[in-house]
């Protein structure tokens, strides 16, 4: 007969203590109920628009002003664009009386960063409003433009770590993509069907590493 290990009052609490630890990193660590914005194409339906999206030099910068795109408008209530996109993009959110979150969790898609202040995000457009400008926004009307800023029906706007967003600034994908690999596919699609629905040019080097984005897509 094999005689089991004894294991002390002692060891059997250090291996529990251990293990609700461990556990408690994971929920940690875990990324919250992730919240995408609105309207993700499949990936036929991005190619398709991709396909017909108009191909050309970008247009001058002359005459920008993110002014030109009235942006973070009230939505409802006291609550404006930004504040509604905090509220979508939290797994779990509180607000005050002026809608300002005061607490929640946060998972930023583009590098997989979770956060528990909302002023450690920042709301990302992504088709930015200068890239729009130069991509044929400079010859709407500014109704128009302020739509497009406060875009909340289409996959334009998402909550995301503020100094990566930061790092974007408003170059378009053949110079910026996501950090983290596995957001690429989803961003290709964002920004495809954003400048589709919105009517925006591609320049050959943007429209290039989109298609290479698009073909990571498995769906």
């Amino acid at each position: 007969m094999t005689l089991l290990p004894r294991i002390s009052l002692r060891g059997l609490w250090i291996v529990t203590l251990a293990v609700l630890l461990f556990a408690a990193v994971a929920v940690v660590a875990a990324p919250s109920a992730l919240a995408l914005p609105p309207g993700t194409p499949s990936k036929a339906t991005a190619q398709s628009e991709l396909n017909s999206l108009s191909v050309r030099s970008e247009e001058s910068m002359t005459g920008y002003s993110r002014d030109k795109f009235p942006h973070w408008i009230t939505i409802s209530g006291s609550c404006d664009t930004r504040e509604t996109v905090l509220k979508r993009d939290a797994d779990s959110v509180t607000v005050g009386s002026d809608c300002y979150p005061t607490s929640g969790r946060w998972y930023s898609y583009y590098d997989g960063a979770v956060w528990t202040q909302a002023s450690d995000l920042d709301i990302d457009h992504i088709v930015a409003l200068a890239e729009a400008w130069r991509s044929g926004a400079s010859h709407w009307t500014t109704a128009k433009r302020q739509s497009f800023a406060n875009d909340l029906n289409g996959p334009q706007l998402i909550a995301v770590t503020d100094n990566v967003n930061q790092s974007k600034g408003d170059q378009d994908p053949s110079t910026w993509q996501p950090p983290r690999s596995g957001a690429r596919c989803a961003y290709a699609k964002w920004w495809i069907h954003t400048k589709y629905r919105w009517g925006l040019h591609l320049q050959s080097s943007e429209k290039s590493a989109l298609q290479s984005m698009l073909n990571t897509c498995s769906f």
